[in-house]
């Protein structure tokens, strides 16, 4: 089958593309590379260009028979979205309702989206079930749950079948060595920690230690990046055998500090990495762990790197021998 993966050259999207090449389909790849790497684009057509040019998806369905389409092209940065919201609802909603409209002008039945634990908000119950309050805190969050709304409508109005995958921290690298995690800015705790480790940073901060948790600092549930590709092969083998889609999240269950994460890193790295005590970003909460016992029972996907010392194996691994990342 040929799946079409938008954003297929960022951190996420490559690894499934790879993970797809594996499965025996096709990954056709739509980026416009302002956060993706055109050296991660390796399985498949690629084409270059925002998801919001009509013209351009009309190409890409009229030359290729799209089975279905995956969606990794959201802008992800929670506290950018808190003082850039306008590129927020701009990219991840007003752009991903002009990819929608072309699939069902091309009568294509079947999404899968790369929703966040950040439509939860502040979490009520810990670990978090797919039915808890969606109260997100930041625009961020706000717009993956205005799409999931979309795609509800979309489903009753047009026929346009759906998953939605609430994913928790992804994080690790390719087991292989061959993709890995590289965005400028970064932001994501992992590779900032393993820059650290590297000397390419003086020290990691550490954003708050005042927090009601066993030692003061953000518990975050990490889930790996091919357990992340498991989860998304799975929901296109439900969509594709004709299976209602819906709402899962993915996580590994269980939640990790930022201390733990530092301390993690120093041994399966041997730095020291230093760090330091820093004010709370706004909009971060305080634990995010979630359920994923749904996904287990409906998609049959179990984490199979679920520790969080093999997470940060393979993160250490790719960054060790990429410490310019792509270097592009």
């Amino acid at each position: 089958m040929k799946i079409l993966v938008v954003g297929g050259a960022g951190y996420i999207g490559s690894h499934m593309c790879k993970f797809l090449a594996a499965h025996d389909h096709v990954p056709v790849v739509l980026d416009n590379l302002v956060c993706g790497h055109r050296q991660a684009v390796k399985w498949g057509p690629f084409f270059e260009g925002p998801m919001e040019d009509r013209g351009l998806l009309r190409r890409i369905f009229s030359e290729h028979e799209i089975a279905c389409v995956m969606h990794f092209a959201a802008f992800c940065y929670v506290g950018e979205s808190m003082t850039a919201p306008a590129k927020y609802y701009r990219n991840n909603v007003a752009a991903t309702l002009t990819l929608l409209e072309a699939m069902v002008e091309a009568e294509i039945q079947g999404f899968i989206f790369s929703s966040s634990c950040a439509t939860y908000g502040e979490p009520e119950k810990i670990p978090i079930p797919e039915d808890h309050p969606l109260n997100p805190i930041n625009p961020y969050g706000r717009t993956k749950l205005m799409v999931e709304q979309i795609l509800a409508d979309f489903r009753r109005a047009y026929g346009l079948e759906s998953v939605c995958l609430r994913y928790f921290n992804a994080a690790g690298a390719d087991p292989d060595g061959e993709l890995g995690e590289d965005h400028d800015p970064e932001t994501h705790l992992i590779p900032l920690v393993l820059q650290t480790a590297l000397g390419q940073r003086p020290h990691i901060d550490v954003f708050g230690d005042d927090y009601p948790t066993k030692d003061g600092t953000c518990i975050r549930d990490y889930i790996h990046i091919q357990d992340l590709a498991q989860a998304h092969l799975a929901a296109l083998e439900r969509l594709l055998d004709g299976k209602p889609g819906g709402v899962f999240n993915l996580g590994n269950g269980e939640g990790f500090s930022v201390r733990d994460v530092i301390e993690v890193a120093r041994k399966a790295t041997g730095a020291p990495i230093p760090e330091k005590v820093t004010p709370r970003r706004p909009g971060d909460p305080a634990v995010l762990v979630g359920s994923s016992e749904k996904a287990r029972q409906e998609l049959g996907w179990k984490p199979r790197f679920a520790d969080l010392e093999t997470i940060i194996e393979t993160a250490w691994k790719w960054h060790r021998a990429h410490p310019t990342g792509y270097g592009d």
